[in-house]
C-alpha cells in the first residue's frame, strides 16, 4: 500500500493507529505485557503498561512511514542518519572480500535499515519468511526491490544456494534472528532466559569465513540512526560450539539494542514460547 502523503502526516496517523490497536487488540496487548514482565520484572505494572503502549505507537508510526514509499525514498538520507564511523564498520568488513553476514532484529525500523544501506550502492540481499498471503509476500518483495534490496525467501527452491552465492560474490546478506520460529535454532540467553534463536547466521559465517556485522536502525527524535558493530569470530575450534557461541553473542547485541530503546521492539511476539528440553550452556 502506498500512502500519497508526507512522512510527517503518515507518522502522525501511524501513532494514532498504534494507539487504537493497543486499545482494541487485547490479545496482542496481553502478549506484549507478558513479554515485558519476563524481560523487566523489576519494572512496575504501570511502567510496563506505558512501554507496551509506546511499542504499539512506534510500530504504527514505522508501518505508515514505510508505506509512504515515494516520500520515503526522496528523503531517506535525511530521515536515516548513518554516522561515518558506523559506515566504516561495514566498509571494512566488505573489503575482506568474503561477504558480510549482517544480523539485526525487529528493532526500530528494520526495513529502513536495509533500504538505507542499499541506497549507498552496497549490494544487499535479505533472507525472509513468506507471509501467509502470497499477494502480501509479493508486495513486500516489490517494496524491497524498489529500494535495492533483493529478497531470498526461505521456502523458495535453492534458497541455501542463493545465500552462499551472495556471500561468495562479496555481498551483504541480512538476517533477523530475534524471533522464535520453526527453523534450526540454539537456545541462548535473552533477557535472562533461554530463547530458541535461529542459528543460520552463525552457520553461514563459520562455513564461509564471511565477516559478521550486527546493526540497527533505531528512532531518535523525528528520524532514525544506524549503528553497526563487527562481531569477531568465536575462539572455539569445534564448529558446533563456535556456532552456539556466535549465536549467543549476536543475541546479546540484540538485547542490548532493545534495552537502549525498549519501546522499539515487537513485544507482542512470544519470544520464549519454545522451551529447552535440556539445559543449554550459559556463559
Amino acid at each position: 500500500m502506498v500512502y500519497p502523503m508526507p512522512l510527517g502526516v503518515a507518522r502522525w496517523l501511524g501513532v494514532r493507529f498504534g494507539t487504537l490497536a493497543f486499545l482494541v487488540a487485547r490479545g496482542e496487548r496481553r502478549k506484549a505485557l507478558k513479554s515485558l514482565g519476563q524481560a523487566f520484572p523489576e519494572k512496575t505494572e504501570a511502567e510496563r503498561l506505558a512501554l507496551a503502549r509506546a511499542c504499539f505507537r512506534h510500530l504504527g508510526a514505522a508501518m505508515f512511514e514505510v508505506g509512504c514509499t515515494a516520500a520515503l525514498d526522496r528523503g531517506l538520507k535525511l530521515l536515516v542518519e548513518w554516522p561515518q564511523e558506523d559506515r566504516h564498520v561495514l566498509e571494512a568488513a566488505l573489503a575482506r572480500g568474503k561477504g558480510v553476514v549482517f544480523v539485526s532484529g525487529h528493532v526500530g525500523n528494520w526495513e529502513l535499515l536495509a533500504r538505507r544501506v542499499a541506497s549507498e550502492g552496497f549490494p544487499c540481499q535479505s533472507i525472509a519468511k513468506e507471509t501467509s498471503d502470497p499477494r502480501l509476500t509479493a508486495l513486500v518483495g516489490r517494496f524491497r526491490a524498489r529500494g535495492g534490496v533483493r529478497s531470498i525467501w526461505r521456502g523458495q527452491e535453492g534458497a541455501a544456494r542463493h545465500m552462499l552465492r551472495a556471500l561468495k560474490n562479496g555481498e551483504i546478506l541480512g538476517l533477523l534472528i530475534d524471533q522464535d520460529t520453526k527453523v534450526q535454532s540454539f537456545f541462548v540467553p535473552f533477557f535472562g532466559e533461554l530463547a530458541a534463536t535461529p542459528r543460520a547466521a552463525a552457520d553461514l559465517a563459520i562455513r564461509t569465513g564471511a565477516a559478521v556485522v550486527v546493526g540497527f536502525c533505531q528512532r531518535e527524535g523525528s528520524g532514525y540512526r544506524l549503528s553497526m558493530e563487527e562481531v569477531p569470530p568465536p575462539a572455539e575450534q569445534d564448529r558446533e560450539a563456535a556456532a552456539w557461541a556466535l549465536t549467543a553473542a549476536l543475541s546479546q547485541r540484540i538485547e542490548a539494542a532493545i534495552r537502549r530503546r525498549p519501546e522499539q521492539w515487537v513485544w507482542m511476539h512470544q519470544r520464549w514460547k519454545t522451551r529447552a528440553e535440556a539445559p543449554a550452556p550459559v556463559r
